[in-house]
């Protein structure tokens, strides 16, 4: 069943505005890419190829995008350079649609698991981690949900006292032990109370270090071997969050993490300040990992669930 759906009714404003960046950026490139021409022609494209790679699109999704625009233009014969932002749009939501599961409503619980639902997160230092682990702990309570927070990213003093005041600031209790504790002992404690209390939703923060891959899979494998011992079926979802800022530096934090852990889905922050959000396109399109929340802010209700066409509709939306 959904657990819920926190669409506000404001969250095209919200969308529209966080983009706002991204947007002036690709529409000051793309006017330039058509100046001067009337159709679409070999020119064009090469200028649209080097529009999307400068946009952090990346480069195989953009020549995928390509290619699906130059078999459009040979299809239709004439294709005119007013037509390219339409088409353009149209092309990125086809080939994220067919490249991805259907956007989500929210998180769901499959059927046959009793008790909570665990999510670990998993990250480098800076990305806005703990910060959309409140966030999302914020949005379950105002679902009615009973949420547990873990305090397992030991390594950082900050990263626990961080936790613990959006703990104190959504309401929800925070399992921590000391500086130095063992990541998995801290998880296994916060599964043990969030079961004893039966809670709904448990949320465990991990390190955010990205070491080498070895030891990243070794440490991330035993917190999940604890958790088992008490959830057997845990974790039900490993959420790697990125900073979209950081654009193809996002991108490549996103293939070591999924080299070194089996990552269910992406949480992208910081977007409504960077002109990089094209970055979104290329990591749901490459990795094949549902991009599942976007961060359009930093108040505590500026997170929204992915929908791929709503995105490419706000990122391509001509100015009225």
């Amino acid at each position: 069943m959904g657990l819920f759906n926190f669409f506000s009714k404001d969250k095209k404003k919200t969308l529209d505005d966080g983009l706002s960046k991204t947007k002036q950026s690709v529409f000051g490139k793309l006017t330039r890419a058509v100046a001067g021409k009337s159709k679409v022609d070999d020119e064009v494209l090469d200028n649209l190829e080097e529009v999307l790679i400068t946009s952090d699109v990346g480069v195989e999704t953009t020549l995928k995008v390509i290619k699906r625009i130059e078999k459009r233009v040979a299809e239709d014969k004439y294709v005119g350079t007013g037509e390219l932002n339409d088409i353009l749009r149209s092309e990125i939501a086809n080939l994220l649609t067919e490249n991805n599961s259907e956007d989500l409503e929210g998180f769901d619980i499959p059927d046959g698991i009793e008790g909570p639902y665990v999510i670990m997160v998993v990250g480098v230092n800076g990305v806005g981690k703990t910060t959309t682990i409140g966030k999302l702990a914020n949005q379950f309570k105002k679902a009615g949900k009973k949420v547990y927070l873990g305090a397992a990213d030991t390594f950082r003093a900050a990263a626990v006292e961080q936790l613990c005041i959006w703990g104190e600031r959504v309401g929800v209790p925070v399992i921590k032990q000391s500086m130095g504790s063992d990541p998995a002992s801290v998880a296994f404690d916060t599964l043990s109370s969030a079961v004893a209390n039966e809670a709904d939703v448990v949320i465990i923060d991990t390190a955010g270090r990205l070491h080498n891959k070895v030891g990243l899979m070794n440490e991330l494998s035993k917190i999940k071997k604890v958790m088992q011992k008490v959830l057997p079926y845990a974790p039900n979802e490993v959420m790697l969050v990125l900073d979209g800022s950081t654009g193809q530096n996002a991108f490549e934090q996103a293939k070591q993490f999924t080299l070194a852990t089996d990552v269910s889905s992406l949480a992208i922050t910081k977007l409504d300040g960077t002109a990089k959000g094209g970055v979104v396109i290329g990591i749901s399109d490459q990795l094949k990992v549902p991009v599942k929340y976007i961060g359009l802010g930093e108040g505590i209700d500026d997170l929204q669930l992915f929908n791929r066409r709503d995105f490419v509709d706000s990122l391509f939306a001509k100015n009225k």
